[in-house]
């Protein structure tokens, strides 16, 4: 457990160390990281914006090749996404049925859903930058009607302005001194302000729940 809770929080020094003894591998293993996190709707733990953020720093200090960086992600990206489509095409249908599904929390699909109702086809381009709706967009899209010709286009360009953002926002940035020297804190950053639009729409869920379990000012009971 100790290991678990140091890893959560340092594992920027985790993915350093990786990169240097295992730099020949570490495109297919970023490419799998991204990848699951697109594709596997029982992944969407894994970290996106703020991966993409840090790994644009190790570019700009010279571990890693931006260009490399940009294919190899964009790929899994565009990739995971067209996965999840086609699971959720032949298997949606049969997995929301099914009252509990291993490892898949139920009210992530229906939080999606909401959000595929309130931007329609362009929920697909958007969720790219929403943490935990990035991954449940595509699987909600292949279950819903929406053709795959118009998740193809919101998918390729979704996938490759999110993954362009966030590490030309590394890259850029990553030489100035007060974010070298806070990496962690721009990290954190990254995460709250990724997770906002959750923390908010959880705030109004709540508020509202609450509210309808009064009654009306001026009725009776």
């Amino acid at each position: 457990m100790t290991f678990i809770l140091d890893f959560i929080f340092h594992w920027d020094h985790y993915l350093r160390e990786i990169i240097i003894t295992h730099k020949e591998g570490i495109y297919l293993l970023l490419f799998a990281l991204i990848f699951c996190e697109t594709g596997l709707i029982f992944t969407p733990f894994l970290p996106g914006d703020s991966l993409l953020f840090t790994l644009g720093i190790f570019a700009a200090e010279g571990w890693l090749n931006i260009y490399y960086l940009f294919v190899f992600l964009s790929l899994a990206a565009i990739g995971g996404d067209n996965i999840n489509y086609f699971v959720g095409h032949r298997l949606g249908k049969m997995i929301c049925s099914v009252e509990k599904f291993f490892l898949i929390k139920k009210e992530h699909i229906h939080k999606t859903e909401k959000f595929f109702v309130k931007f329609g086809a362009k929920a697909v381009f958007l969720s790219r930058f929403i943490p935990i709706i990035r991954t449940f967009t595509p699987f909600v899209a292949g279950v819903g009607s929406m053709s795959y010709g118009r998740f193809v286009f919101y998918n390729i360009s979704g996938g490759i302005c999110w993954i362009s953002l966030f590490l030309g926002l590394g890259f850029f940035l990553g030489n100035q001194p007060i974010i070298k020297n806070n990496i962690k804190i721009c990290i954190y950053v990254i995460i709250f302000v990724s997770v906002l639009p959750l923390i908010i729409e959880w705030i109004k869920s709540s508020f509202y729940s609450k509210v309808g379990r009064f009654p009306i000012s001026g009725s009776k009971k």
